[in-house]
């Protein structure tokens, strides 16, 4: 699984999608996913905290099982990020800053991961720690689409372009009008893209929900067999 979200982060970083990343806004776009929501669901398959804990020093495992991993792998801080970190990073003039210094935009892909593993960490509850119940991880994909969807229509139905710097940075040639299509097209690759992206996350947290309750329910029937009820 690690190496998995390897190949995707080297796809979205290397091949030619890094390559006109900030040239095209939709191609950002498509970064974006393959980076937060294909190598980071890999990435945290790969329970790598799990990992650092079993081979880690003393002092390494006190770090990981204090108050401040604790908290920044809590679900709800998780969610609370990803529910900010999306608008804030593509409809405020952070994103403009990205198209002008380099070095925001590495930032920005270190994030992508970041935010995404902490999330579909706690989605699919593998690693150790605070975990949700296997039918509220279904609950807590489903509650984070709507910021998905938001930010790719408030893209897709802007009237103007929101990101100057991309007269710039835009190939040779580009227009207003080309750059603005080209928001647009970005908008609906993050609103259908997102989603789709989103909802097919959740079929092996069903998965696991269905297996979870089977279990239980054998769990239950044998309890009560040894009670004679």
């Amino acid at each position: 699984m690690f190496l998995c979200g390897l190949l995707v982060t080297f796809v979205a970083t290397e091949s030619v999608i890094g390559y006109y990343d900030m040239e095209y806004f939709s191609d950002h776009m498509i970064q974006h996913l393959l980076l937060i929501m294909v190598a980071a669901p890999f990435f945290a398959l790969s329970r790598p905290l799990d990992l650092a804990h079993e081979v880690g020093t003393t002092k390494l495992r006190s770090f990981l099982d204090g108050d401040l991993m604790k908290a920044v792998t809590h679900p709800l801080f998780a969610f609370v990020l990803y529910f900010v970190f999306i608008p804030v990073t593509h409809l405020t003039g952070l994103f403009n800053l990205m198209l002008e210094h380099e070095w925001i935009h590495h930032l920005e892909q270190i994030g992508f991961l970041v935010v995404g593993y902490l999330f579909f960490r706690a989605a699919f509850g593998l690693e150790r720690g605070f975990t949700l119940h296997p039918g509220l991880r279904l609950v807590f994909v489903m509650a984070a689409v709507p910021v998905d969807t938001f930010t790719g229509l408030a893209l897709d139905m802007t009237t103007h372009d929101p990101f100057p710097s991309y007269l710039t940075s835009s190939p040779l040639g580009s227009t207003k009008s080309s750059i603005l299509a080209n928001v647009h097209l970005g908008g609906a690759v993050m609103w259908i893209g997102g989603d789709a992206l989103m909802l097919l996350a959740c079929i092996p947290i069903a998965v696991a929900w269905v297996r979870w309750e089977a279990v239980r329910t054998k769990e239950l029937d044998a309890e009560l067999d040894a009670q004679g009820l």
